[in-house]
């Protein structure tokens, strides 16, 4: 427990250091002075920047995929469910440094010299997934096709995302991912409610609470201090 707890710590002090200066303008020294941890601290945990990077980036790609998990259980119909999930994806990208920082260096990926993981596949199946239940449901509109209106929503959020961190640094996603959805709802749905639906999933969102890792409490420098030191 005690390298766990070091081990994220050292993760979380390099991801709020990527997110702010990015890939090239970040270096060990400038995460141990962050971290308060001797360099050889963090060589002992991760062997190098790029590995540093690498679990950052891995862990971000992780988020949604891992979230379905969570809703296996919700009594929510699949439109609902992938709708709330992507509110807590949104927060997570507002909220959470590590998935903040695993975008940015995914942007930046052409700068690591380390083999990221594919982007986007993960994110891809669980719409699909989610649209085809939706199917089975009677909840998607005829001639929808779950792969390829889970292509479009992909792009469609991903490039949210981009435009509102460019613009307003994420403050406003949620109003931003709202919209988005009463769009492309209408096309979804057999019988278009979008407000209603939404209005559904703001209120299982309101009584559930956040889900995602923007909910999880990151490793404070007190917790790791407490880990065994190394280095």
């Amino acid at each position: 427990m005690r390298a766990k707890a070091t081990r994220r710590f050292l993760l979380e002090s390099a991801a709020r250091l990527f997110d702010e200066r990015g890939y090239a303008g970040t270096s060990i020294s400038d995460i141990s002075a962050r971290s308060g941890r001797t360099s050889g601290a963090i060589y002992f945990h991760y062997a190098s920047k790029e590995n540093l990077a690498l679990a950052i980036v891995e862990e971000h790609f992780a988020t949604w995929p891992k979230l379905i998990g969570r809703y296996g259980s919700a009594d929510l119909p699949a439109l609902e469910k992938m709708v709330a999930l992507s509110f807590d994806v949104a927060r997570a990208f507002r909220d959470d440094v590590v998935t903040r920082a695993g975008a940015r260096l995914w942007a930046e990926r052409a700068a690591i010299d380390a083999t990221l993981p594919r982007p986007f596949v993960g994110w891809l199946e669980t719409i699909t997934e989610l649209l085809e239940e939706a199917r089975a449901e009677g909840q998607l509109a005829p001639g929808v096709p779950p792969d390829v209106a889970a292509y479009g929503l992909v792009c469609a959020f991903f490039g949210l995302h981009t435009v509102s961190d460019a613009l307003e640094g994420r403050s406003h996603i949620e109003e931003g991912l709202h919209d988005l959805w009463l769009l492309h709802l209408n096309a979804l749905q057999p019988n278009p409610e979008p407000e209603a639906l939404l209005a559904r999933v703001h209120a299982y969102c309101d009584r559930e609470g956040p889900l995602g890792p923007a909910a999880a409490r990151p490793v404070t420098a007190q917790q790791a201090a407490t880990a065994q030191p190394v280095g």
